[in-house]
Protein backbone atom coordinates (compact mmCIF):
# COMPACT_ATOMS: atom_id res chain seq x y z
CA UNK A 1 0.00 0.00 0.00
CA UNK A 2 1.26 3.50 -0.85
CA UNK A 3 2.35 5.89 1.83
CA UNK A 4 -0.60 8.27 2.46
CA UNK A 5 1.71 11.05 3.60
CA UNK A 6 3.40 11.09 0.17
CA UNK A 7 0.09 11.75 -1.57
CA UNK A 8 -0.71 14.56 0.81
CA UNK A 9 2.60 16.37 0.25
CA UNK A 10 2.13 19.38 -2.02
CA UNK A 11 4.00 19.40 -5.30
CA UNK A 12 6.52 22.15 -5.58
CA UNK A 13 6.04 24.42 -8.53
CA UNK A 14 7.76 27.69 -9.23
CA UNK A 15 5.80 30.80 -8.51
CA UNK A 16 3.97 31.99 -11.65
CA UNK A 17 5.79 35.31 -11.80
CA UNK A 18 9.26 33.80 -11.53
CA UNK A 19 8.97 31.05 -14.16
CA UNK A 20 7.32 33.13 -16.84
CA UNK A 21 4.55 31.93 -19.10
CA UNK A 22 4.16 28.21 -19.80
CA UNK A 23 5.57 28.68 -23.30
CA UNK A 24 8.94 29.51 -21.75
CA UNK A 25 9.31 26.19 -19.96
CA UNK A 26 11.44 24.64 -22.70
CA UNK A 27 12.59 27.47 -24.94
CA UNK A 28 14.36 26.38 -28.08
CA UNK A 29 17.00 28.91 -29.10
CA UNK A 30 17.07 29.60 -32.82
CA UNK A 31 20.19 30.73 -34.58
CA UNK A 32 18.30 32.48 -37.34
CA UNK A 33 14.93 33.38 -38.71
CA UNK A 34 15.18 30.52 -41.21
CA UNK A 35 12.62 27.74 -40.68
CA UNK A 36 13.81 24.28 -39.63
CA UNK A 37 13.22 22.85 -43.13
CA UNK A 38 15.57 25.44 -44.61
CA UNK A 39 18.20 24.74 -41.96
CA UNK A 40 17.95 21.02 -42.68
CA UNK A 41 18.41 21.62 -46.40
CA UNK A 42 21.45 23.81 -45.73
CA UNK A 43 22.98 21.10 -43.55
CA UNK A 44 22.39 18.54 -46.31
CA UNK A 45 23.90 20.93 -48.83
CA UNK A 46 27.00 21.37 -46.69
CA UNK A 47 27.31 17.58 -46.25
CA UNK A 48 26.91 17.15 -50.01
CA UNK A 49 29.74 19.58 -50.66
CA UNK A 50 31.99 17.68 -48.26
CA UNK A 51 31.06 14.43 -49.98
CA UNK A 52 31.71 15.92 -53.44
CA UNK A 53 35.12 17.19 -52.35
CA UNK A 54 36.08 13.64 -51.35
CA UNK A 55 34.95 12.01 -54.60
CA UNK A 56 37.61 11.11 -57.14
CA UNK A 57 35.55 10.59 -60.31
CA UNK A 58 34.75 13.92 -61.98
CA UNK A 59 31.23 12.98 -63.07
CA UNK A 60 30.33 11.88 -59.53
CA UNK A 61 31.91 15.02 -58.06
CA UNK A 62 29.96 17.18 -60.53
CA UNK A 63 26.61 15.50 -59.82
CA UNK A 64 27.08 15.65 -56.05
CA UNK A 65 28.17 19.31 -56.07
CA UNK A 66 25.22 20.25 -58.29
CA UNK A 67 22.83 18.46 -55.94
CA UNK A 68 24.35 20.38 -53.01
CA UNK A 69 23.67 23.66 -54.84
CA UNK A 70 20.12 22.51 -55.54
CA UNK A 71 19.57 21.86 -51.84
CA UNK A 72 20.87 25.34 -50.98
CA UNK A 73 18.43 26.83 -53.49
CA UNK A 74 15.62 24.72 -52.03
CA UNK A 75 16.47 26.19 -48.60
CA UNK A 76 15.74 29.66 -49.99
CA UNK A 77 12.41 28.41 -51.34
CA UNK A 78 11.60 26.81 -47.97
CA UNK A 79 12.36 30.08 -46.20
CA UNK A 80 10.66 32.49 -48.58
CA UNK A 81 7.92 30.72 -50.51
CA UNK A 82 4.32 31.25 -49.49
CA UNK A 83 1.24 29.31 -50.56
CA UNK A 84 -0.47 30.63 -53.65
CA UNK A 85 -3.68 32.41 -52.64
CA UNK A 86 -5.09 32.40 -56.15
CA UNK A 87 -7.75 29.86 -57.11
CA UNK A 88 -6.14 26.54 -57.89
CA UNK A 89 -5.59 25.81 -61.51
CA UNK A 90 -3.03 23.60 -63.13
CA UNK A 91 0.24 25.30 -63.81
CA UNK A 92 3.21 23.74 -65.45
CA UNK A 93 5.79 22.35 -63.10
CA UNK A 94 8.70 24.74 -62.64
CA UNK A 95 12.17 23.78 -61.51
CA UNK A 96 13.85 25.20 -58.45
CA UNK A 97 16.13 27.17 -60.75
CA UNK A 98 13.08 28.79 -62.40
CA UNK A 99 11.42 29.63 -59.08
CA UNK A 100 14.50 30.98 -57.31
CA UNK A 101 14.73 34.34 -59.17
CA UNK A 102 11.12 35.11 -58.23
CA UNK A 103 11.86 34.73 -54.52
CA UNK A 104 15.47 35.90 -54.46
CA UNK A 105 16.19 38.15 -57.46
CA UNK A 106 19.73 38.67 -56.18
CA UNK A 107 20.42 35.00 -57.00
CA UNK A 108 19.20 35.16 -60.61
CA UNK A 109 22.65 34.75 -62.18
CA UNK A 110 23.44 31.83 -59.88
CA UNK A 111 20.15 30.25 -60.83
CA UNK A 112 21.02 30.56 -64.52
CA UNK A 113 24.46 29.06 -63.92
CA UNK A 114 23.13 25.99 -62.14
CA UNK A 115 20.17 25.59 -64.49
CA UNK A 116 22.64 25.43 -67.36
CA UNK A 117 24.38 22.51 -65.64
CA UNK A 118 21.23 20.48 -64.95
CA UNK A 119 21.51 18.35 -68.10
CA UNK A 120 25.15 17.63 -67.41
CA UNK A 121 24.23 16.60 -63.87
CA UNK A 122 21.57 14.22 -65.24
CA UNK A 123 24.18 12.64 -67.52
CA UNK A 124 26.64 12.40 -64.64
CA UNK A 125 24.02 10.82 -62.37
CA UNK A 126 23.33 8.29 -65.13
CA UNK A 127 26.94 7.18 -64.75
CA UNK A 128 28.29 8.64 -67.98
CA UNK A 129 31.92 9.10 -67.05
CA UNK A 130 32.56 11.71 -69.75
CA UNK A 131 29.72 13.92 -68.51
CA UNK A 132 32.16 16.24 -66.73
CA UNK A 133 35.89 16.81 -66.77
CA UNK A 134 37.92 17.16 -63.59
CA UNK A 135 38.15 20.91 -64.18
CA UNK A 136 34.38 21.27 -64.71
CA UNK A 137 33.70 19.28 -61.55
CA UNK A 138 36.16 21.34 -59.49
CA UNK A 139 34.76 24.59 -60.87
CA UNK A 140 31.21 23.54 -60.05
CA UNK A 141 32.21 22.45 -56.55
CA UNK A 142 33.83 25.84 -55.95
CA UNK A 143 30.76 27.65 -57.35
CA UNK A 144 28.38 25.54 -55.25
CA UNK A 145 30.39 26.29 -52.10
CA UNK A 146 30.29 30.02 -52.88
CA UNK A 147 26.56 29.81 -53.59
CA UNK A 148 25.94 28.07 -50.27
CA UNK A 149 27.78 30.83 -48.40
CA UNK A 150 25.65 33.45 -50.18
CA UNK A 151 22.46 31.60 -49.30
CA UNK A 152 23.53 31.35 -45.66
CA UNK A 153 24.07 35.12 -45.57
CA UNK A 154 20.80 35.69 -47.38
CA UNK A 155 18.97 33.66 -44.73
CA UNK A 156 20.82 35.59 -41.99
CA UNK A 157 22.85 32.69 -40.70
CA UNK A 158 25.98 34.79 -40.54
CA UNK A 159 29.46 33.38 -40.31
CA UNK A 160 28.69 31.01 -37.44
CA UNK A 161 28.63 28.04 -39.79
CA UNK A 162 31.90 26.38 -40.74
CA UNK A 163 33.23 27.27 -44.16
CA UNK A 164 32.28 25.12 -47.12
CA UNK A 165 34.89 22.77 -48.52
CA UNK A 166 36.67 23.54 -51.73
CA UNK A 167 37.77 21.00 -54.28
CA UNK A 168 40.16 18.38 -53.00
CA UNK A 169 43.74 19.02 -54.06
CA UNK A 170 45.36 16.22 -56.00
CA UNK A 171 49.12 16.26 -56.28
CA UNK A 172 50.12 16.35 -59.92
CA UNK A 173 46.60 17.01 -61.25
CA UNK A 174 46.82 19.22 -64.28
CA UNK A 175 44.95 22.49 -64.18
CA UNK A 176 43.35 22.02 -67.57
CA UNK A 177 41.45 19.07 -66.15
CA UNK A 178 41.05 16.37 -68.67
Amino acid sequence: MADPSAAAAPRRRPAPGKAGPASDIHPVPRRSAAPPAALDLLAKSRAGLAEAAALDRPHERYATAHLAALRAAAAVLAARARPDARPHHRQRIRSTWELLPDLAPELTEWSALFAAGARRRARAEAGISGAATRREADDLLRDAAHFLRLVERLLALGDGWPSAPGPARRPGADEAGG
